[in-house]
C-alpha cells in the first residue's frame, strides 16, 4: 500500500479545490465498483453491491488543511490565513506549495528582542511566505490573493511506519480504497470520499442524504500517547491496531457499532485499540445526524504530528484497519 498513500498524500488539495485528489481516487477504485456520483459538494460516492438488503457506509475525507493568500506586501511577501487547523508553530520555517510556486514561512523581528518575543505569542499576524521575488506585481502573477497553498514535505519511508503530509485523512482513503479493491461484500457497501472535513464537517453533513445507510463508519486519524511525556489520559500506540473510538468532543459512537467492530475483531484475530479522544471529532458527528438519524462510529489510526508537515502511521495498523472493514462487509446476517 505504500505507492497508494504515497500517491494520495503528495496530491495537492486542500479543502473547497479537491479536484485532483478526487480525480484520483476514482481512477484508483473504477474497476472495483458498481458505480458513482459526485455530487452538487464535489463529494465522490461509490458503491459495490451486495446480497444483503442493508446498507454499510465507510466514510474518509479526502480534503487537507491547508492556508491562503490574503495579502501581498509592496516587496512580494504574502500574507496567509489558515484554511483548517493549522498551527503558524508547525508552519515556521516549513515549505508552502502553492500551484505555482513553492515559498518559505518566515517571521517578523526588527530586533532579538522582537523575534524572541514573538516567537513566543507567534500568531497569523506575525508570519508571512516568501516566494524569492522582489516586487508585488510578481507575488500576484504566481500566488494572487485566494490562492491556496498546503505543506511542501516528502514522503519518508521508514519501514513498518511512513511520514507524510496529509495523511489526515489521505489514509483513511487509502484503507476505503483497499477495501473497495479486496472485498466482495454481503451488504450493499458505499463508500464516500467527502469535501472541507478540516473547516467543519462540511461535505459529510449532506454526503450520507440520500444514502440513507442503516450503519455508517468514518475512518480517520486519531492522537497518540506513545512519544515522551505523551498523553497521560490516553493509551493509543502506533502499531498495536486500528482504534475503535469510544467518543471524540463531536460524538459519541453508537454503543451498537463499537460492539460489534470490537467482536469481529476478536472473532478475526485482528488486533485494536480502544479510542476516548479528548479534542476534535470526526464527520461520524454530522454523519449521525443526517436525516431521521443514522447509527454510526469512528474506526481511527494512531498517527503521531496530525496537523504538521509529518504525520505518521504504522502500516499494521493501516492493514488491520482494512481487514476488519472487509470483515465487516462481507459477514452475512444484519449489520448490527
Amino acid at each position: 500500500m505504500k505507492d497508494l498513500i504515497k500517491k494520495l498524500t503528495q496530491t495537492y488539495s486542500p479543502s473547497g479545490r479537491e479536484n485532483e485528489i478526487r480525480k484520483i481516487i476514482l481512477e484508483e477504485v473504477k474497476d472495483f465498483i458498481d458505480g458513482y456520483e459526485i455530487d452538487k459538494l464535489g463529494n465522490l460516492i461509490v458503491w459495490k453491491k451486495g446480497r444483503g438488503g442493508e446498507k454499510l457506509l465507510l466514510d474518509a475525507h479526502m480534503d487537507e488543511i491547508g492556508v491562503v493568500a490574503t495579502y501581498i506586501d509592496d516587496r512580494g511577501f504574502i500574507r496567509i490565513e489558515p484554511v483548517g487547523g493549522i498551527s503558524p508553530y508547525n508552519l515556521l520555517g516549513s515549505t508552502i506549495f502553492f500551484p505555482n510556486v513553492k515559498g518559505i514561512v518566515g517571521i517578523e523581528g526588527e530586533t532579538q528582542e522582537e523575534l524572541v518575543k514573538n516567537v513566543r505569542e507567534l500568531n497569523f499576524d506575525k508570519i508571512f511566505v516568501d516566494i524569492g521575488v522582489k516586487d508585488r506585481e510578481k507575488t500576484e502573477e504566481l500566488v494572487p490573493p485566494g490562492t491556496f497553498g498546503v505543506y511542501y514535505a516528502p514522503f519518508i519511508d521508514l519501514g513498518e511506519r511512513v511520514v507524510s503530509k496529509a495523511m489526515d485523512d489521505r489514509i483513511g482513503c487509502a484503507i476505503i480504497i483497499e477495501v473497495l479493491k479486496r472485498t466482495k461484500p454481503y451488504h450493499n457497501l458505499y463508500a464516500t470520499f467527502s469535501v472541507q472535513e478540516e473547516v467543519g464537517l462540511v461535505g459529510a453533513s449532506t454526503v450520507a442524504f440520500n444514502i440513507r445507510p442503516d450503519v455508517a463508519i468514518a475512518v480517520d486519524v486519531t492522537s497518540y500517547s506513545d512519544t515522551p511525556k505523551g498523553n497521560k489520559r490516553m493509551s493509543l500506540v502506533l502499531g498495536k491496531g486500528p482504534a475503535i473510538k469510544i467518543k471524540d468532543s463531536a460524538s459519541i459512537s453508537d454503543r451498537r457499532v463499537v460492539d460489534k467492530l470490537r467482536n469481529l475483531a476478536e472473532k478475526k484475530n485482528i488486533p485494536y485499540q480502544i479510542e476516548i479522544l479528548l479534542r476534535g471529532g470526526t464527520n461520524a458527528a454530522v454523519l449521525q445526524t443526517t436525516g431521521e438519524g443514522i447509527v454510526s462510529g469512528t474506526l481511527s489510526i494512531p498517527t503521531r504530528y496530525v496537523h504538521s508537515p509529518h504525520e505518521m502511521v504504522d502500516l499494521n495498523d493501516v492493514e488491520n484497519a482494512v481487514k476488519l472493514l472487509v470483515s465487516l462487509a462481507e459477514e452475512e446476517g444484519k449489520l448490527l
